[in-house]
């Protein structure tokens, strides 16, 4: 039988009769109007009902704390360049000329200082004007003018950024303005609703919602930040702007979108406000803001390396290069070693590690917990700076020939060769010059050169100073073994 429903109401009260919503969850919805719901709809309890945050509370409450940020600097660009900052199309016959001029010109038509607007997002942390937002936001900065919801205008100093996190601290000179409550991650659950407000594309004071999708993600960009992943629509504008759970408290900065075409598709990620303050606090306090290291790459542990290092469940990060001596290094940490703990912190996913050390301060003595040979061991490190510049790490130092082949190599483990059944090879790290031209990739593995295996980083340094004008490369790429010719003379 086909039954018409009338009213969304009636559509409401059939699903939930029917058992497609009702549950407890984000699924659920009440309203004035559902109070006055017919008997048929009885067997649906109140108490499995949900009322969503209203969210235009926190909007008129915390709403004037959050302000518009725009940038005036220079950058650096070919005259091409300049042409289509400057809005000229690709199409058009001008820019064709500067294409042309660019070419004539050679490297410096690179040196043009063009002018570059900006604009971003922000929130007040103290009466007297101290402000929050993304390091990104007044990268190379001339000018920043803060606009407050009351269309007042300030001329902000930057006190300090810090690219490692994203975060920069701004100074207005007022008094007596609205600010936000900072609140804490670790109380924020994955599922919560959240609230950002900024000024997407320049639209000011614009409200988004959603819900956090994730904690602890970790970004490929050399972060030492833990995001909260959400699905609140946030776009270019947004950026610096607050997270806020339904108190109104901050519990994240707006920071970066997962994004094909440049806007909003469903991913964002925001800085924990926790990770916010403390780099607030140290900018404050001495205009930059510090981080430690140890000194080690490390990769994912997946269930393949669990399973070879009799680990009980892929967790930890598996140090795969160590810098020499840095803080791992003299801590006694070795390629192979899988970090699970450090001072009782958990290590879950590699990007843990850079997460945990880089809030710490240089210097420090940590206990570090990790897995070899299956065996539980402890270290005990003292942590380095992060601004100073690092000796030569492994990886680099094993670029065995690369001024002629333009090959970062390093030895095998155990547990790749296993993999990978075989018995020698090394791993293409990087590729450059010659080798990539030749169309060898990263992650290969180089098996023989000229025909002598590669055993060795120093047979491949032999080999190479011996050869002429090419040398012949034995790899693996996957379950294929292939022969590729580079011509080195």
């Amino acid at each position: 039988m086909n039954t018409r429903l009338t009213s969304p109401h009636a559509l409401l009260v059939a699903l939930a009769t029917a058992g497609v919503i009702g549950a407890v969850g984000a699924g659920a919805y009440t309203s004035a109007r559902a109070v006055n719901a017919p008997t048929n709809a009885a067997s649906v309890a109140p108490a499995a009902m949900v009322t969503l945050p209203d969210f235009s509370t926190i909007t008129s409450r915390d709403g004037p704390a959050v302000v518009n940020i725009s940038v005036t600097g220079t950058a650096k660009a070919s005259d091409a360049e300049a042409a289509e900052m400057q809005g000229i199309d690709p199409e058009d016959p001008m820019f064709q000329f500067f294409r042309r001029f660019q070419g004539q010109m050679g490297p410096r038509a690179q040196q043009r200082d063009v002018p570059v607007r900006a604009q971003g997002s922000g929130f007040i942390v103290s009466p007297d004007g101290l402000i929050m937002t993304n390091a990104h936001v007044v990268k190379d900065a001339k000018e920043v003018t803060v606009k407050l919801t009351d269309r007042r205008e300030f001329r902000a100093k930057v006190l300090g950024a810090d690219a490692k996190t994203d975060i920069a601290v701004l100074k207005i000179e007022a008094k007596d303005l609205p600010t936000l409550a900072l609140g804490n991650t670790k109380n924020l659950k994955v599922g919560e609703w959240v609230l950002a407000i900024g000024s997407p594309f320049g639209f000011e004071s614009t409200v988004t919602a959603g819900v956090v999708s994730a904690k602890g993600r970790s970004l490929p960009d050399d972060s030492y930040v833990p995001f909260i992943q959400t699905d609140v629509a946030v776009n270019p504008g947004n950026s610096g702007g607050p997270l806020l759970n339904t108190r109104g408290e901050v519990v994240g900065i707006n920071s970066q979108i997962y994004s094909r075409s440049g806007g909003y598709q469903g991913v964002s990620f925001a800085i924990p406000i926790d990770v916010a303050v403390q780099v607030k606090d140290q900018i404050v306090a001495t205009g930059k803001a510090t981080h430690a290291r140890l000194g080690v790459a490390v990769q994912e542990v997946n269930q393949a390396f669990a399973d070879s290092f009799k680990l009980d469940k892929p967790e930890g990060a598996l140090v795969s290069n160590i810098e020499k001596g840095g803080p791992g290094d003299k801590a006694g940490i070795k390629a192979g070693d899988v970090i699970r703990k450090v001072d009782d912190q958990p290590i879950v996913s590699s990007g843990d590690l850079p997460a945990v050390i880089g809030q710490m301060t240089p210097g420090k003595k940590v206990t570090i917990e990790l897995w070899r040979q299956g065996e539980r061991q402890e270290l005990s490190a003292k942590l380095g700076d992060a601004s100073e510049k690092p000796t030569q790490v492994a990886k680099n130092e094993s670029a065995a020939g690369q001024g002629k082949l333009g090959l970062a190599l390093r030895p095998l483990q155990p547990q790749e060769k296993r993999e990978a059944a075989i018995e020698n090879g090394l791993l293409i790290e990087d590729v450059a010059g010659p080798s990539a031209l030749a169309g060898v990739q990263a992650g290969d593995v180089l098996l023989a050169i000229n025909g002598t295996p590669a055993k060795s980083l120093e047979q491949v340094r032999e080999v190479v100073a011996k050869a002429d004008k090419s040398v012949a490369l034995l790899i693996q790429r996957g379950e294929d073994k292939i022969f590729v010719p580079v011509r080195i003379g």
